[in-house]
């Protein structure tokens, strides 16, 4: 069995047995990978915390014959992202950041960029008194990133090019008032966010976490979270969690 290392980020896990844990990593070399922590869950396991969402460290491990999931072998912290776990604002929002890249993303599929993008957004997140700002960057750049950015200049069903007076955003880009598509297909989008989102995609990160969003935050969320939703075709499944957090913070 070959042993493996990379830098990797924890962004789920699940019970397995009495004592373990299946783990998945988003990993800087192998992309996603599961493997099996053996006796994680036992209160003296040598894995301790490091298994907690969000840590960053070094994980080594073996690869299986007969399992598509390896067995880890152990994973060193390199940061625990501890504040992330601490307020529940943070928690929901680096949530919804690691399930689009769990979930928008297959087994073994190398995205060394997006897996930067990814320890970027946390570090950034974990020092921002508005997380949400942070999953709105980290958000519009993911789609960039894994090649599923929207067209933005002109109507994906009639050609007609952008700007014209309604728009929706549809899973393949803008979409015109005449073209009027369903509710579930596309999301109405004013000016102001098609703009932004031209602008975050082509700024430098330091550039896009200074710009200023202002009343156009929310709809830049409801957009962004919209068009995830399409993507992986149901909502996901951190946003109920993030409504009920923004219901009590109100």
């Amino acid at each position: 069995m070959p042993l493996e290392r990379s830098t990797a980020v924890v962004i789920g896990s699940f019970p397995l047995g009495e004592s373990d844990r299946v783990v998945t990593f988003f990993t800087r070399h192998f992309g996603k990978i599961r493997g099996v922590a053996r006796a994680s869950r036992r209160i003296r396991s040598r894995f301790g915390g490091a298994l907690e969402p969000f840590t960053l460290g070094e994980l080594v491990f073996f690869e299986t014959a007969h399992s598509e999931l390896v067995r880890v072998d152990h994973f060193d912290i390199v940061h625990p992202f501890a504040r992330l776990r601490e307020d529940l604002r943070h928690l929901g929002h680096a949530s919804w950041m690691i399930e689009c890249v769990a979930r928008l993303t297959a087994e073994r599929d190398r995205h060394a960029a997006l897996y930067g993008l990814l320890v970027r957004a946390l570090r950034a997140m974990e020092g921002a008194a508005n997380p949400g700002r942070a999953r709105i960057w980290f958000g519009a750049r993911c789609i960039g990133v894994l090649g599923q950015w929207p067209r933005l200049d002109r109507c994906g069903d009639c050609g007609r090019g952008y700007p014209f007076p309604r728009a929706s955003l549809g899973l393949e880009g803008l979409v015109c008032g005449g073209c009027a598509p369903g509710p579930a297909e596309a999301t109405p989008i004013s000016a102001a966010v098609i703009a932004t989102l031209a602008r975050l995609r082509a700024m430098p990160w330091e550039e896009a976490r200074a710009t200023r969003l202002g009343r156009i935050e929310s709809e830049l969320t409801a957009v962004l979270e919209a068009h995830v939703t399409r993507l992986i075709g149901q909502p996901t499944r951190t946003v109920k969690f993030l409504r009920e957090v923004a219901r009590v913070h109100v």
